[in-house]
């Protein structure tokens, strides 16, 4: 199974039509098309059902796109380091983040970092705790911020100052706005929506057993899309703050949990891993000022 041969699969996934990605990869259809029958053949599975005008992926054809991109993925990163070991006026670093207020300090890092390496460049992926660390673990990504206490026999890591205080984000109009926090029996009845990351380790060690007579009618990954939402009436969601607008002209407000809620965020990095330059010397600044932040 060729590099080369994964890209074509990967563009003609992506464009459903054979000619529009032979003309996208520069090469001719009839060479395109007994590529990717040549591919079917070493695999023994058909990957596209074809058309008149336009072909899809077979079920087989899914499992192999998730495969490509990961193994194409891999191919790119590791590229880029062999290209970096010489270069360290500038480039290349993955880093995951769990969505989380505090990731202004991973902001101000870089932003430094990039007065003394501005060829530097970062590629941020968003995801819960979970997802992030999967992508770490894979190698797809130099460097972990998540939202719960690492595990210590795979990942070296550090703590993020500050924490991330729980509450409810609630519609302005809605007699729930009138408290100034938010306890548990307040949301018992409540349709409430949370990630499941949250709803699992962080909800559930604040309320314990109690846990069971809330009522989650709905999960999100990102606070963005958990506050639309909430601004059209489906509920109440449990969040970290600042992650969703609650100015002044927002129709929603932020009320904290009583007893008080807090999360802490850290940065890991698998142990033993070896970096490239570039990500040796973001971790080091990382160490620096995040050490410094926090005395």
């Amino acid at each position: 199974m060729e590099i080369r041969v994964l890209r074509y699969f990967l563009e003609i996934a992506r464009e459903n039509n054979m000619s529009r990605a032979a003309e996208r990869l520069h090469v001719s259809q009839p060479t395109l098309s007994k590529q990717i029958k040549d591919l079917e053949a070493e695999l023994g599975k058909k990957l596209f059902r074809r058309g008149s005008t336009s072909v899809s992926l077979t079920d087989e054809g899914m499992l192999l796109r998730k495969r490509a991109e990961d193994i194409l993925a891999m191919v790119d990163k590791t590229a880029e380091e062999f290209h970096e070991l010489n270069n360290i006026t500038g480039g290349e670093v993955h880093i995951g983040c769990a969505e989380s207020y505090l990731i202004k300090h991973l902001a101000r890092t870089i932003k430094n970092f990039k007065k003394k390496y501005p060829l530097f460049r970062y590629h941020l992926t968003s995801g819960n705790t979970e997802q992030v660390a999967e992508r770490l673990d894979r190698g797809l990504i130099d460097f972990a911020v998540i939202a719960e206490p690492p595990n210590l026999e795979r990942y070296n890591y550090i703590e993020v100052p500050g924490t991330d205080i729980w509450g409810l984000i609630i519609r302005k109009d809605d007699s729930l706005s009138e408290k100034k926090k938010i306890s548990f029996e307040d949301l018992i009845g409540l349709d409430l929506i949370c990630s499941e990351q949250g709803m699992k380790f962080d909800i559930s060690r604040w309320c314990g057993e109690k846990t069971d007579k809330l009522n989650l009618s709905g999960t999100f990954n990102l606070c963005y899309n958990g506050g639309v939402f909430v601004r059209e009436g489906l509920g109440y969601m449990l969040g970290f703050e600042h992650l969703v607008d609650t100015g002044k002209d927002s129709e929603l407000c932020f009320r904290p949990l009583t007893p008080g809620l807090e999360t802490k965020m850290y940065v890991i990095w698998k142990k033993y891993q070896v970096f490239t330059p570039i990500a040796e010397l973001l971790l080091d600044e990382l160490k620096d000022r995040l050490s410094i932040v926090s005395e």
